[in-house]
């Protein structure tokens, strides 16, 4: 079996630059990455699957070498069918950031500027610091524990 390498450059240009559309902040964008990213998997499917043969209904019975295989295609119209519904889901959320903001870029998360400022200074956060104090309370038994009885 040959691969033809021209489709497999286009599948691999198609997917690096999907990969990196998708660690961008805007929404349209990451809309776009994801669009490029399926593509090129869609196309290195069709590479993977060997060359075009007949039908596999075709006829009573023709020989397996020249048939096609269903299978990748399947894969791809599941993936194409997937890839439509997260669009439609990614279009949403970039038009509603936009109604609600002005413009679809995501925004950082309160806690995570939190601990990322918490780490920069080298300190723990409050939560931890509660956390272990609970946790050697814990540790300390009682003496009524001790015994059997309950508290």
């Amino acid at each position: 079996m040959t691969a033809d390498l021209t489709l497999i450059s286009t599948a691999s240009v198609m997917i690096g630059c999907g990969v990196y559309l998708i660690l961008e902040r805007s929404l349209t964008r990451v809309l776009v990455g994801l669009v490029l990213l399926s593509n090129g998997v869609n196309v290195l499917f069709l590479v993977a699957s060997g060359p075009a043969g007949r039908a596999p209904i075709v006829g009573l019975s023709p020989p397996p070498a020249t048939m096609s295989d269903p299978l990748p295609q399947a894969l791809v119209l599941t993936a194409i069918v997937i890839t439509l519904g997260t669009t439609a889901f990614l279009l949403a959320m970039a038009y509603r950031s936009w109604q609600l903001t002005g413009h679809d870029d995501v925004q950082d998360d309160v806690e995570d500027a939190a601990i990322r400022r918490l780490a920069a200074a080298d300190e723990a956060s409050d939560s931890y610091d509660l956390s272990q104090r609970a946790g050697d309370e814990d540790d300390l038994v009682e003496p009524a524990q001790e015994e059997g009885r309950p508290r």
